[in-house]
């Protein structure tokens, strides 16, 4: 059985970690190259690295703290955020990310993903999708700009579409769930899972080790995404692994 993955994240503005609560009232979390580092030691399969106001101002990633924070990892880096271009993503892969994660430029240009993918890889590229609830709960709209405006597009047909198109895993966030520690969307997460063959990560929500059970059983997610919980030592990631154990959930230890 293949094991599922905790990755933690890095939502970065101006250099610094930042956290919030649905995508709003950012509040600082410390330096990533730091931060990266001890969520490698602590037992992280793999960091992602979002440039959240890349998009909004119009501006690349800041490769400089890419680099700072992959001089500090042995594991998988994933970076995201103001990656418009195949350029763009050159120059985020030279400056030490594995993989790289496209969310509104991808919407904007679905070919984007192709094309990264025909020079790096498909494991390479990762379709980050933020996605809310509609209030006919009908289903789940997918949001541009970092959360800020809607897309357009149906959160489920986008993932088919994005894997069809060439992405290697789908990195989905809940908005409704973000930052709240309620737990992650379950039935979001499963609906993408069973739309696409490709790993999905979940993401928006973790406040225990509860919640990835559920999401690993119920969300049927192949890889789950914290930030808050592990950037304010709400829970340490050896811990979640062994209660993960415990549960059953094949998970990879750390060395």
């Amino acid at each position: 059985m293949l094991t599922k993955r905790i990755i933690a994240c890095l939502d970065v503005d101006g250099g610094r970690v930042v956290k919030g609560v649905q995508f709003t009232n950012l509040r600082d979390a410390g330096d990533p190259a730091e931060l990266a580092k001890a969520h490698a030691a602590s037992g992280a399969d793999e960091i992602v690295l979002l440039d959240i106001s890349a998009t909004h101002q119009k501006r690349a990633t800041l490769l400089d703290t890419v680099r700072r924070t992959a001089r500090e990892l042995f594991i998988p880096f994933t970076v995201g955020g103001g990656i418009r271009t195949l350029e763009e993503a050159s120059a985020v892969f030279a400056a030490g990310a594995d993989k790289i994660s496209i969310n509104s430029a991808a919407l904007a240009n679905p070919d984007l993903i192709p094309q990264i993918a025909s020079r790096f890889g498909s494991q390479a590229v990762v379709v980050a999708i933020d996605a809310k609830r509609r209030a006919d709960m009908s289903g789940w709209d997918a949001f541009t700009k970092g959360g800020r405006v809607p897309a357009g597009r149906d959160t489920i047909e986008w993932a088919i579409e994005a894997e069809a198109r060439g992405a290697g895993e789908i990195l989905l966030t809940s908005m409704d769930r973000d930052g709240t520690g309620a737990g992650f969307d379950c039935e979001l997460t499963r609906g993408v899972a069973k739309a696409v063959r490709i790993p999905v990560i979940a993401s928006g929500g973790a406040g225990g080790a509860s919640h990835f059970v559920e999401v690993f059983r119920e969300g049927q997610a192949d890889a789950a995404l914290a930030a808050s919980i592990f950037h304010y030592g709400l829970h340490h990631l050896g811990d979640l692994k062994q209660e993960l154990g415990i549960a059953g959930i094949p998970v990879r230890w750390p060395c």
